[in-house]
C-alpha cells in the first residue's frame, strides 16, 4: 500500500521574524512587495499539517538565528520560544556560529528539535559536535534524516565563529552515514544541507543513496525541483519569504511520485496569532528606536545582483565618507532585506548590516589588492563547486575592475584601476572596510579599528545627503 508523504523547507530566513519588504524580479525591473515573517510561516506549516496530519516532517536549512537587530542583540536568544512553537523535526547552520560555538551548543539545548551535522567536529577529540542522522517513523515509513552544516564557517568567516571546531565538506563522511542508515532499515534518506546549490548538485551527483536533499545558502528559488543521480532536490529563497512543499508517494520504499510547490509568504495570508502575538512581544521594546526615520533614498537598495549591489554601494560610500580612504571593500553578503526608494529607518540600516561592526582602515600595495581579488573570484566562480565559498563578489568601491569568468584561477582579472588610474602593483594605497571578509587578515598593513561602527557611518552619510542616489555603477564588469 502506497504512503505519502510531505516535506516542508525553510532556509535563509536571517532572524527576519516579522514582514518585510522582498525583492521580486518583474520583466526589464525589480519591483519590491510585503512577504514572510514567522506567523505567516506558522499559519502555512498548520495548514499543511492539518491537509496531511501525522504524514507531514518540517526541516530548516540554517542561516536562521541571526541576521535582525532583536536578533543579534539577544544572540540568538528571542528566536527559541518562536523555533519550539514550530515544531520543526530537524535542522543545520551556518550564521548560528557567529555568536560562537559554546553559545550556539546554548541555543540548541533549548530547542525541542535536533540540529545535525556530519562534518562539524572537535578540534581537541575529532568527535562530531552535534548528531549525524536521526530517524523518524512516518505511518509505516522509516526516514533518515542527515545534516550538513556549511563548510565555509572556518575558512572565510571570522576566527571567533569556529573556536575550537573545524568543519569539512561532508562528501566523505555521507556515505558512511547513508550505510549506516540503510542498516537501519530506513525507507527514505533526506539531506539538510547548507553547502549551497552548486555544491549539493555535485554532491547529489556522485554520492549514491540519497533520496531528497533540501538544499540551501545560495538563496535560490527553485519553482521546479532539480532531479540528479535519482536525488530531488529543491531551495526555497530566503529571509522566509518562501517555503518549499514537496509532497511524496511512497511504493515499495521507494519515490513513484511527488509534486512541488515553492509557496510565496505573501502579506495576505492571515497571520497565526500565537506567533504574530510572539513576535509582537520580541520586537515592541525596540519598536520605536527601529522605526526612526534617518534618511531618504532615490534608489531602491538590494542587494539580489552578483558583481555589485545598490545597497553595498550605498554601504561603501558611508565608508569612504567616514575614512576618506581612495577605496572601500565589504563581504557580499546575500542577506539584507531590501529597501524600496524613499523614507529610510534606522531598523533598514541593521538590515543592511546587523552585526553593526566598526569601521577600519587598513594599507594595501596594488599586488595585495590584485591578489585578493582574484582569490574572491575564485571563490566565487570556481569551476569545482567544492572550492566555491561564499556570498556574492566582495563589494568594491574606488576601483574599477575587467575581468573574465571563464578564466583559471588567479587568471581572471583583465585590466585593474584605482581612482580611474592603471593600478601599480608597487604603490601603497588607503583602504576603508568592514570586518575580515572586507579585507582578510592576511592582507594589509596598519590596520586601524575606528571609534565608529558601520551603522553610525551609514546614518552619517544620509544625514549629509537630502536623497541618497545610489545605483549601479559598474565598478566590476565581466568582460
Amino acid at each position: 500500500m502506497d504512503e505519502n508523504l510531505t516535506i516542508l523547507q525553510l532556509n535563509d530566513s536571517h532572524g527576519y521574524l516579522d514582514i518585510h519588504q522582498e525583492l521580486f524580479w518583474d520583466g526589464d525591473h525589480a519591483k519590491y512587495s510585503l512577504s514572510g515573517g514567522f506567523a505567516r510561516i506558522a499559519t502555512i506549516f498548520n495548514q499543511v499539517c492539518e491537509e496531511n496530519p501525522n504524514h507531514t516532517l518540517i526541516f530548516d536549512c540554517g542561516d536562521t538565528i541571526h541576521g535582525t537587530y532583536a536578533v543579534v542583540k539577544s544572540k540568538g536568544e528571542v528566536m527559541i520560544p518562536i523555533l519550539n512553537y514550530l515544531d520543526f523535526d530537524a535542522m543545520t547552520a551556518h550564521w548560528e556560529f557567529a555568536y560562537g560555538p559554546e553559545h550556539f551548543k546554548k541555543l540548541v539545548k533549548k530547542l525541542n528539535y535536533p540540529m545535525l551535522a556530519i562534518n562539524c567536529y572537535f578540534k581537541s577529540s575529532n568527535k562530531l559536535v552535534f548528531k549525524p542522522w536521526i530517524i523518524k517513523e512516518i505511518g509505516k515509513i522509516r526516514v533518515g534524516i542527515i545534516g550538513i552544516a556549511a563548510t565555509i564557517v572556518d575558512k572565510v568567516m571570522p576566527a571567533s565563529f569556529s573556536k575550537g571546531i573545524y568543519f569539512t565538506l561532508g562528501n566523505e563522511e555521507l556515505p558512511y552515514h547513508i550505510k549506516k542508515l540503510q542498516e537501519e532499515k530506513v525507507d527514505l534518506i533526506i539531506v539538510i544541507s547548507h553547502l549551497g546549490f552548486p555544491q549539493e548538485m555535485k554532491l547529489a551527483g556522485e554520492v549514491d543513496g540519497i533520496d531528497i536533499l533540501l538544499s540551501a545558502h545560495t538563496h535560490n528559488r527553485l519553482y521546479k525541483p532539480v532531479v540528479v543521480n535519482k536525488t530531488i532536490l529543491i531551495q526555497s529563497g530566503c529571509h522566509g519569504s518562501f517555503i518549499g512543499k514537496l509532497d511524496l508517494t511512497i511504493s515499495q520504499g521507494k519515490v513513484s511520485k511527488f509534486n512541488h510547490e515553492l509557496i510565496t509568504v505573501s502579506e495576505d495570508i492571515n497571520p497565526d496569532t500565537q506567533v504574530f502575538d510572539m513576535v509582537k512581544r520580541v520586537l515592541d521594546p525596540y519598536a520605536d528606536k527601529l522605526s526612526e526615520v534617518v534618511g531618504c533614498t532615490d534608489t531602491g537598495l538590494n542587494r539580489n545582483t552578483v558583481l555589485e549591489s545598490t545597497m553595498d554601494n550605498f554601504l561603501l560610500k558611508s565608508l569612504l565618507n567616514e575614512t576618506e580612504a581612495e577605496m572601500a571593500f565589504s563581504n557580499g553578503w546575500r542577506y539584507g532585506a531590501p529597501i524600496p526608494r524613499g523614507k529610510v529607518t534606522l531598523n533598514d540600516l541593521y538590515n543592511i548590516i546587523p552585526a553593526n561592526p566598526p569601521v577600519s582602515t587598513v594599507e594595501l600595495t596594488g599586488r595585495e589588492i590584485w591578489m585578493m581579488l582574484e582569490e574572491n573570484l575564485e571563490h566565487l566562480f570556481s569551476r569545482d563547486p567544492y572550492n566555491q565559498m561564499g556570498g556574492y563578489l566582495k563589494r568594491c568601491m574606488g576601483i574599477n575592475m575587467y575581468f573574465k569568468v571563464e578564466n583559471p584561477p588567479g587568471q581572471r582579472i583583465q585590466e585593474l584601476f584605482i581612482g580611474g588610474k592603471k593600478i601599480n602593483l608597487d604603490k601603497n594605497y588607503h583602504a576603508a572596510y568592514v570586518t575580515s571578509q572586507g579585507v582578510p587578515t592576511n592582507y594589509g598593513q596598519k590596520r586601524n579599528q575606528l571609534d565608529v561602527n558601520a551603522v553610525e557611518a551609514l546614518q552619517k552619510y544620509l544625514s549629509s545627503k537630502k536623497k541618497v542616489k545610489s545605483e549601479l555603477e559598474g565598478t566590476v564588469i565581466a568582460i
